[in-house]
Order: C-alpha cells, then structure tokens, then sequence
C-alpha cells in the first residue's frame, strides 16, 4: 500500500485535517509533515518536509494544500521526483493523474470546498496513468542534465 504525505500552510490547515480523515476512510496511510494549527505561517517550510520526503521515498505520494494552491506547488516543483499537480475540480484531478502522472495532489483550500476536494481526492486515487505518448513528455520535464 502506497504511503501518503500530507502538508499544509495554516489556509489549508482545516482542510488538510478533512482530508486525513478522508485518507483514514479509505484506510489509506499518511504522514502528516505540518502545519498542526490554522496559525499563520509560511507554505514553503511545510511542503519542503514533503518534497524532501518524496525525494527520499519515505513517501509515495503527497497531498498539499495552501491557500491557492499555487505557492505549495511551485514549492513542490524544484524536487526532481516531484510532480504536483494544482487541482480545483475532477476533472483536472483526473488529467494530471492521467497524462501527468502527478505524484502531489495540490488544492485550493480558500477556494474549493471540503465536499468537492471529496470529489477530486477520488478522482486522483481512482484513476492511473495512461503511460504511452504521456511517459514521452513527463520524461522531459527535468532540466536535461539534473536527474
């Protein structure tokens, strides 16, 4: 069974703890890498554990949630075996999952809501990557030389 980490800033704090229990239903394990509290405090320090934690595969895959959603991912991005993939709604959770074979789920905290990241949770954890002509373009996703 696949290892989940999970992280998030304090505007994603309240839906990273939805989520555990989301994970836990499905009687999935996780880390849990911070933040603990919805007090404010910096995206980059908290999804740093996680892409660390990917790089070293102490972690299969990763959950992270910011206030957009877009900080936490460009965060993610600079680690090489890190490919996290912004998601507001199935059916982008669904592609990034298909063609991207994103190993990050990243959501919007501020702007979806506790019902719909249900929705886009199963739509990520249900589908596979397609491999094919999408292996090709994932392969050149690293600047040539680093991994």
């Amino acid at each position: 069974m696949k290892k989940i980490g999970l992280c998030s800033d304090h505007a994603g704090f309240d839906m990273k703890e939805h989520v555990k229990e989301w994970l836990k239903g499905r009687g999935m394990d996780f880390v849990d890498y911070g933040t603990y509290s919805s007090e404010s405090c910096d995206y980059p320090d908290f999804a740093h554990k996680l892409g660390q934690a990917i790089q070293n595969d102490e972690v299969d895959e990763g959950i992270a949630v910011c206030g957009t959603g877009n900080g936490i991912s460009m965060t993610l991005n600079k680690y090489p075996k890190v490919r996290a993939g912004l998601c507001w709604n199935r059916e982008v959770a669904r592609l990034v999952r298909q063609h991207n074979n994103a190993n990050v789920l990243a959501l919007p905290g501020r702007f979806v809501s506790l019902y719909d990241a249900d929705k886009i949770l199963a739509e990520y954890f249900d589908k596979e990557f397609e491999g094919g002509r999408h292996q090709r373009r994932i392969d050149k996703i690293p600047i040539p030389g680093t991994i």
